[in-house]
């Protein structure tokens, strides 16, 4: 369809930069667009049935996709507001997830958790720092399949006791035959409150920050 006598300025292209610097087209800017396009179009040759029909089917669409975006904004917004409820509800629980973390607070270091997949004959625990420097190695002998704990006292392999912190740790076992058994990590502790950051919702135990993805395991306090 020819278009005449368009006004200094109107260009498609032009509709499109105010649309910013992506140049696409919403549904305001593509109505607007039409309607300059039936304002001077050609009257010894106006638009047929079947474009106006055509453009008005793409307007439609548009629009229905503009609907579509407002209404998965509203359920992200909505589903966000579910984790938060949510989360509150896990305050002075225990709670166990995925990790390789340890606190030291006062001295004190929180218990180490790890699992093995198979019977170990021999068990290494590492113990990091926070620029990843090795600090303790703990060997343990025989060790079942399943789920385990040790008590760490907080001091390095000169027998110093480390500054208050954060530390990490990484366990490698091997079964009586010298084959390498797989392990995880893991750590637990009660849920003290929690912290929102960049729209994410941890839970705190202590000052250690726990994703809600990361928690594999929820209960009661004992006692």
């Amino acid at each position: 369809m020819p278009i005449t006598a368009i006004p200094p300025g109107v260009t498609n292209q032009g509709l499109l930069t105010q649309q910013g610097a992506d140049k696409t087209l919403n549904k305001d800017a593509f109505l607007n667009l039409l309607i300059i396009q039936m304002q001077h179009q050609d009257p010894l040759e106006p638009m047929k049935n079947s474009d106006f029909l055509a453009q008005m089917a793409q307007f439609s669409g548009l629009e229905q996709l503009s609907n579509i975006n407002s209404n998965l904004e509203f359920l992200q917004m909505y589903q966000a507001s579910l984790n938060n409820t949510q989360a509150m509800s896990f305050i002075g629980k225990e709670i166990k997830a995925s990790g390789n973390l340890i606190q030291v607070t006062d001295g004190i270091s929180s218990d180490i958790y790890y699992r093995l997949d198979d019977d170990a004959a021999a068990v290494k625990i590492s113990i990091y720092d926070s620029d990843n420097n090795p600090v303790r190695i703990i060997q343990q002998g025989p060790r079942g399949a399943g789920e385990q704990v040790v008590q760490w006292d907080g001091m390095n392999s000169g027998g110093n006791r480390l500054t208050d912190g954060e530390y990490t740790f990484s366990v490698s076992a091997v079964d009586f035959k010298d084959n390498t058994v797989r392990t995880g990590t893991y750590i637990s502790g009660q849920v003290t409150g929690l912290t929102f950051e960049d729209n994410v919702t941890y839970l705190l135990l202590g000052n250690r920050k726990i994703a809600l993805g990361e928690v594999i395991e929820v209960k009661e306090r004992e006692g």
